[in-house]
């Protein structure tokens, strides 16, 4: 595993010049690495394959196949944002692949937190792979490991599909920052020019919203959790805490309460707040909202989602609660 050992010559990345200088040296060796062949990456618009997909458009262009599967489980707006920033701003050769049917429908009655996510991870790696059949002339996988993933799990970083697609797709791996940490990435992504919405994007877990829509995923349940999540978010860039909290979404469990609008009872669904931060997410504290904003969001929330009749707000840190729900 010598290879997997971070360069002792490698200087922590924590200025544009150093940044600088890493890409320069990447691309050189993407180059040298990939010759005149073609190279297929996942992206799912995180901060590690958009950086890893930044650096491959710079060092072979076309050459690169990018893959975005949009599973119907992803935030407000972000299948948009990887097509306008990857295929209309960068001119990448994007496929985009409209799956959410296919992993709804799977997904339907499931409500067993690691079959769900067992769901998710399969349905992914065969959308994925079909896709890459379709391809002639690759020969390269890229992906996002970076150096956490291999000092966790010896190398494989298992959303990104490596040791999950079929024997028959035999590709070598092209991993241009596995030897960098999260918050180097970042530098290096802004170096690129990547928006900051997705350089600084917040940790987002592999089954996307699949494990925020706590139970058996419902359309009109997930689309209650995308709007209110989008609510919570736009308020909290407003008033100054999108770089203030590690981590922001909301939940939505599948259970309802009796409520009151314009007079007449309802039994809709409550949604969850959850503010919390961390370092490396293996412990957690609560970050403190001040009342006047929590009653702001509630009421936006309560009045523009439809099916959702109480926002409540989860004081509970890591440990004894985990920072998702599922």
């Amino acid at each position: 595993m010598a290879n997997n050992k971070r360069p002792e010559t490698l200087e922590r990345i924590t200025t544009p010049e150093l940044a600088r200088a890493f890409i320069d040296e990447q691309l050189a060796a993407l180059r040298a690495q990939i010759g005149d062949k073609k190279v297929l990456l996942a992206l799912s618009g995180g901060v590690d394959s958009s950086v890893v997909a930044a650096l491959l458009i710079k060092a072979i262009g076309q050459q690169l196949v990018c893959v975005h599967v949009n599973h119907g489980l992803l935030r407000k707006g972000e299948p948009e944002q990887v097509i306008e920033v990857f295929r209309n701003q960068m001119d990448a050769n994007l496929i985009y692949v409209d799956a959410v049917d296919r992993f709804l429908d799977k997904l339907a009655g499931v409500s067993d937190p690691e079959t769900k996510r067992k769901i998710i991870g399969k349905e992914f790696i065969d959308v994925f792979a079909e896709e890459a059949k379709k391809l002639e002339g690759i020969e390269f996988l890229a992906q996002g490991t970076i150096y956490p993933d291999i000092l966790e799990s010896d190398g494989v970083k298992a959303h990104h599909n490596v040791g999950g697609l079929p024997e028959d797709l035999q590709f070598e791996l092209v991993e241009p920052v596995k030897f960098l940490y999260k918050d180097e990435v970042r530098v290096v992504g802004k170096e690129l020019g990547l928006p900051d919405g997705m350089v600084y994007r917040q940790p987002f877990p592999g089954p996307g919203l699949g494990v925020r829509c706590v139970g058996a995923i419902t359309r009109d349940r997930l689309e209650a959790l995308r709007e209110s999540d989008a609510i919570l978010r736009e308020e909290f860039a407003k008033n100054g805490l999108q770089g203030k909290v590690w981590q922001y979404f909301t939940i939505v469990p599948d259970f309802k309460s009796t409520g009151i609008l314009n007079g007449k009872r309802t039994f809709d669904w409550p949604v969850v707040i959850r503010a919390v931060n961390s370092v490396d997410a293996t412990t957690a504290t609560i970050e403190e909202i001040p009342y006047a904003l929590l009653h702001h969001i509630t009421k936006r929330i309560t009045s523009e989602v439809p099916g959702v009749n109480r926002v409540l707000y989860d004081l509970t840190p890591k440990p004894t609660g985990t920072i998702e729900w599922e």
